[in-house]
C-alpha cells in the first residue's frame, strides 16, 4: 500500500516548535544576563558549578549536553573572565576539575534572581513550566541516537 507523503506548514511542525520556542527562550534570557555580563552558555556553565563545584569537563559537558569543542572553548573564556578555574586532577590527570572562583560565586549569587525574572516573563506558573520541562526532557530521552525504539508506539 502506498502512503502519499505527508506535508506540513512550519508551524504545524514540532521541529519548528521546538526550534522556534529555543530561540524565543534564549532572547528572553539575554536582558537578564546582559546586565551580569553572561552568554546563555556561560550562564548554564555557571549554574552548573553553582549547584556542584568541582565537575571535571567533562561531567559539565555531559550534564549541559556540550562536545567539548564547543565546551573548552566556552570555559577558557570564563576562565580568562576570573569565574572559574581549571586544573588537572591530582589522582587523574587526564581530568580537568572547574572550580568557581571567589568572582565566580559572587557572580552565580547575584545570577540567583534570574530564573524567577524568566518565570515572570513566560506568563506562565512554575507547575506549568516544570511539567513543560519534564516533557521535553522525555522527549529529547527517546530521542537520544542509539536508543532501541522498535516495539514501542
Amino acid at each position: 500500500m502506498y502512503l502519499a507523503p505527508m506535508t506540513l506548514a512550519p508551524a504545524d511542525m514540532l521541529c519548528f516548535a521546538l526550534y522556534s520556542a529555543a530561540h524565543a527562550v534564549q532572547a528572553a534570557y539575554a536582558p537578564l544576563l546582559e546586565p551580569l555580563g553572561l552568554t546563555y552558555p556561560q550562564y548554564l556553565a555557571l549554574s552548573a558549578l553553582a549547584a556542584r563545584d568541582g565537575q571535571s569537563v567533562g561531567e559539565i559537558g555531559a550534564e549541559l549536553r556540550l562536545e567539548s569543542n564547543t565546551l573548552t572553548p566556552l570555559l577558557k573564556r570564563m576562565e580568562a573572565a576570573g569565574w572559574l578555574t581549571r586544573q588537572r586532577d591530582a589522582q587523574d590527570e587526564r581530568q580537568v576539575r572547574l572550580r568557581l572562583t571567589e568572582e565566580g560565586r559572587a557572580l552565580a549569587a547575584r545570577a540567583a534572581g534570574v530564573p524567577a525574572a524568566f518565570l515572570a516573563k513566560t506568563g506562565m506558573e512554575l507547575p506549568e513550566l516544570a511539567d513543560l520541562r519534564d516533557t521535553l526532557g522525555v522527549l529529547r530521552d527517546r530521542l537520544k541516537p542509539g536508543r532501541a525504539t522498535e516495539g514501542r508506539g
